[in-house]
């Protein structure tokens, strides 16, 4: 007797348990199967969520950014102090540079773009600032140009 496809198949946690679960993996990782591992979902359920729901597609690519930048940081880390090996006192956990390499090079473009787009937001928020204080200033110099006129005096 044949397995119906919905008997077969492992019940789903609810979103407001996986999501953060995967987001905060893929964060520290940047592997998306590991993620939805530990979140425990599926990776094809959670490139469907990242297909409709623009939310989670934007904190995905946040998170991935984050883990781009960890796994740098970690490369370079492995690769000025080299790693130590042998012996039970010494011993460390190996880590597989290729791996590493790979990871940066399959994500590195994704990244790229968050990276400009998180530039750009901080650009606006900058002119935004700016035009603010000229905006003030503009208004306490008009200010000022009325109390003088009120007053009769020129202090230009």
């Amino acid at each position: 007797m044949a397995n119906s496809k919905k008997g077969s198949a492992r019940r789903r946690p609810p979103k407001s348990v996986w999501m953060p679960k995967f987001l905060a993996a893929l964060s520290e990782t940047s592997n998306v199967s590991g993620a939805a591992r530990r979140a425990e979902i599926d990776t094809s359920a959670v490139y469907k969520e990242r297909r409709e729901n623009a939310e989670f597609n934007r904190q995905w690519q946040v998170a991935l950014a984050e883990g781009y930048d960890n796994l740098e940081m970690d490369l370079l880390h492995r690769l000025r102090i080299g790693q130590l090996e042998g012996g039970k006192a010494q011993a460390r956990r190996k880590y597989d540079n290729a791996i590493a390499f790979r990871l940066l090079t399959a994500h590195r473009e994704t990244v790229s773009r968050q990276r400009a787009i998180r530039s750009n937001e901080d650009e606006e928020a900058i002119i935004r600032s700016l035009n603010a204080k000229l905006e003030k200033m503009r208004q306490r110099q008009l200010a000022a140009e009325a109390r003088n006129e009120a007053t009769g005096s020129d202090d230009r």
